[in-house]
């Protein structure tokens, strides 16, 4: 397949097909028809809820993630999605026999309207604390205000008194899970990635959400370098010596082959190793996303000196 040649998509996935799109998307700047078309199919974003692990379960849709995870004291929500998506959000959260209004925190990962247009809506369900960055919040919170006017025009509430702003290294605990909260500037200036553990049987494993992944919204070098000094400190965590991350649960799922991962869950047999356990793969993703931060660090400087 060329580089001139344009996929099409009729469901969720492959994922390989939607890299190719957002690679046309990010070199160009102009979002391929076909893409801008299926990211707005209800239809063909719609997944259904799923348990990753005995406490985690995907609650998202195909192009964004959310997950949720029990704890002893009630679940907590990674992300919010944004404008009808948030509904098929709520329903998802629903089928897999919890009630939106019983969650107790809410972690927000950055503050495009992918991750944080739902916030307005949730905050109405549920009495939970959001949690995000303070560069973070201020982030959504002026994205949000300019597309006030626009066809997609979204809200961000300002942080209430209960919610949090996170900072770096951050410890956040419900029940038996802590949240711990690391800065991983880059994709924002405001991107949080928060690391955790999930469960299976007897079997503990460190996962990360990675809060942000793309180079879609880069405004100088400096952001490029905080990107791989980021993706430099991540590495550093899924190869510690004595809690490595070992699983990625990932933002958007086309980005790790989670699309096609959990198909392999509903056929996985007992004793089969869990396909989302996987840190050479991790490392793999963090080596190409630090290549193309590389090569885009070396355009930026470029566009400098002209």
């Amino acid at each position: 397949m060329n580089s001139t040649t344009i996929p099409t998509l009729t469901g969720c996935g492959p994922s390989s097909t939607i890299n190719q799109l957002f690679s046309q998307f990010g070199s160009s700047g102009k979002m391929p028809a076909e893409l801008g078309r299926w990211l707005n199919d209800t239809k063909a974003q719609t997944v259904e809820p799923y348990q990753a692990f005995d406490n985690v379960y995907y609650v998202g849709i195909c192009w964004v993630s959310a997950w949720l995870i029990k704890t002893s004291e009630g679940p907590v929500l990674i992300d919010t999605l944004y404008g009808e998506f948030t509904d098929q959000l709520i329903d998802n959260i629903k089928k897999i026999g919890v009630d939106p209004a019983e969650i107790k925190m809410v972690l927000l990962t950055h503050g495009h309207f992918d991750h944080v247009g739902g916030v307005s809506k949730l905050k109405a369900l549920t009495n939970a604390r959001f949690v995000m960055s303070e560069e973070g919040w201020k982030e959504a919170q002026l994205d949000a205000k300019n597309t006030q006017g626009k066809p997609n025009a979204w809200t961000m509430p300002a942080p209430a008194a209960t919610d949090i702003l996170v900072k770096d290294g951050s410890a956040l605990t419900i029940g038996d899970t802590t949240f711990h909260a690391y800065m991983t500037p880059g994709h924002t200036w405001g991107t949080t990635s928060y690391v955790f553990d999930v469960k299976e049987g007897n079997n503990t494993y460190r996962a990360i959400t990675i809060g942000g992944l793309g180079l879609n919204a880069i405004d100088s070098p400096q952001q490029v370098e905080a990107y791989i000094q980021s993706i430099d400190r991540i590495k550093a965590m899924v190869k510690d010596t004595k809690h490595p991350i070992t699983v990625h649960l990932t933002a958007h799922p086309f980005s790790n082959g989670q699309i096609e991962v959990q198909n392999q869950l509903k056929v996985r047999q007992p004793g089969q190793p869990h396909p989302m356990v996987d840190a050479n793969g991790l490392l793999e993703q963090l080596a190409t996303l630090r290549a193309n931060a590389v090569e885009r660090l070396a355009v930026e400087q470029a566009q400098i000196k002209k």
